[in-house]
């Protein structure tokens, strides 16, 4: 029931219905606790896909304080064991960009172009499919030209690319 749950979240999501998706996220993890100990989950693995789906649909909502939290919570899962070309990687991108959205918004720009230009770079290197992929690539550029238009420092000293701390 907590997979439907999940499955359900990410079907809201696709259609826009980001308080319906926020709800099913919330629901799906509230059902995994409810599983005996004894079994086998990851819960922390499902914790993090929940998350991810909450992020998003925070920041449809513009909860972009909500966002962060669910996004750093998902990214304590997806940055330790997150392959960008698993089917868990689309989850783990949209939660990148979920991220920068959210501090973009919330005014942390320096970190928010690091954080969107590392979406960018994902978007870029993943091999499959993914959803909504255009859509982030075009908000991706527009928020960093917005932060270009309004003179922010860009390129922090010292940015490395996204990949070479797992080389």
């Amino acid at each position: 029931m907590s997979y439907m749950a999940l499955a359900e979240a990410q079907k809201k999501l696709q259609d826009g219905m980001y308080l319906e998706a926020a709800a099913e996220s919330r629901k799906a993890m509230e059902i995994s606790r409810t599983m005996p100990p004894e079994e086998a989950f990851d819960h922390d693995g499902f914790d993090g896909l929940c998350h991810a789906a909450l992020a998003a649909a925070e920041a449809g909502l513009g909860e972009y304080e909500a966002c962060l939290r669910s996004a750093e919570r998902a990214l304590r899962y997806f940055n330790r064991r997150g392959e960008l070309q698993q089917d868990e990687g689309k989850q783990w991108i949209a939660t990148v960009f979920s991220r920068g959205v959210a501090l973009h918004e919330t005014g942390s720009s320096v970190e928010a172009e690091k954080v969107l230009r590392m979406a960018g770079e994902m978007i870029a290197e993943r091999k499959g499919d993914l959803p909504g992929k255009e859509h982030m690539s075009g908000d991706i550029e527009k928020r960093l030209a917005a932060l270009r238009e309004a003179g922010q420092p860009l390129h922090k000293p010292g940015y490395r690319a996204w990949w070479e701390f797992w080389s």
